[in-house]
């Protein structure tokens, strides 16, 4: 049986860089994510991880590493997070988000996309505004997602720049400033 492979090689620039107006509303969902800190900040972060690891999203995969290492987190903890539910290196709330995110990233997986335990598991363990952002999270996590992948987004070869077509690609040294200034 043959394997069939795909090339990394952009389908489209990202569309936002080709239909500007969008680009602000976008970059305004982002910083939705500067809303939380400490623990539910890193609880966000994490299940956003998840969420680009269930996508597919290298792009984003490679971003939220990096944002993460900056902020501290240790690799044993980036690399268990696909296996979230047998791993002890997470926290309660941080196994809430993770489950919260799950649902509400596989909506067609089963009848009750979100079921009540989940989100009352969630809502234990955050505040109502602190659980409002990590809904807009995640659920801009997988807009994010869907665009990179849908127009094959390449992540960096590496850690070198990468291939979009705009000649401009992820700058980890930026993100690394970004996540140093803006550690919780």
């Amino acid at each position: 049986m043959s394997k069939s492979t795909v090339t990394p090689k952009s389908r489209l620039r990202n569309p936002a860089t080709i239909v500007p107006e969008a680009m602000g509303p976008l970059q305004d969902l982002g910083k939705f994510l500067g809303l939380l800190q400490g623990e539910p900040a890193r609880a966000l972060a994490l299940a956003m991880l998840r969420v680009s690891q269930l996508n597919g999203c290298a792009l984003c995969l490679e971003g939220s590493c990096v944002t993460m290492r900056g902020f501290g987190e240790t690799e044993e903890r980036l690399f268990a997070v696909s296996a979230w539910r047998e791993s002890t290196r997470f926290t309660a709330p941080e196994r809430a988000a993770f489950a919260l995110a799950e649902s509400m990233t596989r909506l067609s997986d089963r009848l009750d996309p979100v079921p009540d335990e989940i989100w009352e598991d969630a809502a234990r363990h955050f505040p109502e505004r602190e659980l409002a952002v990590l809904v807009l999270g995640i659920a801009t996590m997988n807009l994010y997602n869907r665009i990179n992948v849908t127009t094959r987004q390449v992540a960096a070869e590496g850690g070198g720049e990468r291939e979009s077509g705009t000649g401009k690609g992820w700058d980890a040294e930026a993100a690394k400033e970004w996540a140093a200034k803006n550690k919780a």
